[in-house]
């Protein structure tokens, strides 16, 4: 197994890291933060940089880029503003891979070119107030009506819909012994009569935001059903590894942000005539952290290199979204206590890394779920 970059690969890597240091600068991330304000400036600058079209077809305007790519793209903007990291990750995931997998011709000429061009974003929407992580438990239903369904019923934890023009919705259509049948995945237009979002107030990732959706008697043209209808659970499996796998390199890119921050600051902050990485109770705090990075960014590795080989499994997926999510949670509580009382304040980027990091092991499937995957794969 080759887990190394190509030429090409590596140059990418270069080019979206000057990128990131010339346009995301670290005032511009606070403002946003600060501000509960979306990134749109950067999030169009990188359209401009064709990246949100990179997983895309170079039919439907995008570069056609694999797995690596998107995980090197990720990485690297999560090291500067993990939310714009987000709201690309919603491009890449629900846009060019999923519509990209299950797309009709129709459905890929009309949204994929947009996507890629910046001009429509979109979200994803499958919890619900009463199923998280039983997804197959969801109630919200569409049910045909002519041309088209209607959907009813209501999401919660809808991350991005603020800055979306669809939203692609999981719903039930039918019911039977297999509760995994029945599941259909639909694009909603976030502009439909009937839907009603409202914000939620949340810990962290303030720019971006997430919400609980209410469907009343929405309709939605039936081409918009992404997949074959009822079928829609085996497609959400593979959109979920995907999500797994973006959201992880994201992360990975963020944990190095607070490695880097809590490492410049022991080395500078002096306390007993020295700086305080001189000792070996901090030290060694910095120490498991660069292990839990590089940690992170080999099972990364190994999972892209894994997806494009096309032979990851659930279990790999579980891996790398369960240690990764984990790690930036874990490096971002030592690297606040690194920087102590200064940590605590909102001087300092520990404590949005404190804040962000802990929706990790929640969203996306808990770090509880990944162990329940990774167990079934050992037969237990």
């Amino acid at each position: 197994m080759d887990l190394s970059l190509t030429s090409e690969q590596a140059a990418f890597r270069d080019t979206v890291r000057t990128f990131c240091d010339r346009e995301i600068t670290t005032e511009y991330v606070r403002a946003c933060d600060r501000d509960h304000r979306p990134p749109t400036e950067a999030y169009h600058a990188m359209a401009k940089q064709g990246w949100l079209g990179l997983n895309i077809a170079e039919a439907h305007g995008g570069s056609g880029a694999g797995a690596t790519e998107v995980a090197i793209l990720l990485e690297e903007v999560g090291k500067s503003f993990l939310d714009l990291a987000f709201w690309l990750f919603r491009a890449l995931t629900w846009g060019g891979y999923a519509i990209g997998r299950d797309g009709t011709p129709e459905q890929q000429a009309r949204f994929l070119p947009r996507i890629a061009a910046g001009e429509w974003s979109i979200c994803f929407a499958l919890t619900e107030p009463g199923s998280g992580s039983d997804a197959a438990s969801i109630t919200t239903t569409a049910v045909r009506d002519g041309d088209d369904y209607v959907i009813n019923g209501q999401k919660v934890f809808t991350s991005g819909f603020r800055v979306s023009d669809y939203v692609l919705v999981v719903t039930r259509t039918s019911r039977g012994d297999d509760r995994h049948h029945g599941i259909t995945n639909i694009l909603v237009d976030t502009t439909s009569p009937g839907l009603e979002a409202r914000p939620l107030e949340t810990l962290g990732h303030w720019p971006l935001g997430t919400t609980l959706l209410q469907f009343d008697d929405v309709r939605v043209p039936a081409v918009n059903v992404l997949g074959t209808p009822d079928e829609g659970w085996r497609g959400l499996t593979a959109y979920l590894n995907y999500e797994r796998l973006s959201l992880a390199a994201a992360r990975t890119g963020a944990a190095q942000s607070a490695l880097r921050d809590a490492l410049d600051y022991a080395k500078t902050r002096e306390q007993f005539g020295r700086p305080i990485g001189k000792f070996q109770a901090v030290s060694h705090k910095l120490a498991d952290m660069a292990v839990m990075v590089e940690i992170s960014k080999l099972l990364l590795l190994q999972y892209t290199w894994k997806f494009e080989q096309g032979i990851s499994t659930a279990r790999d997926a579980a891996v790398v979204k369960l240690y990764t999510c984990e790690a930036y949670k874990q490096i971002a509580d030592l690297g606040l206590q690194v920087l102590g009382g200064y940590g605590y304040t909102m001087e300092y980027d520990l404590q949005r890394h404190f804040r962000e990091s802990r929706l990790g092991t929640i969203g996306a499937g808990t770090s509880e779920i990944q162990r329940n995957i990774i167990a079934k794969s050992m037969g237990l």
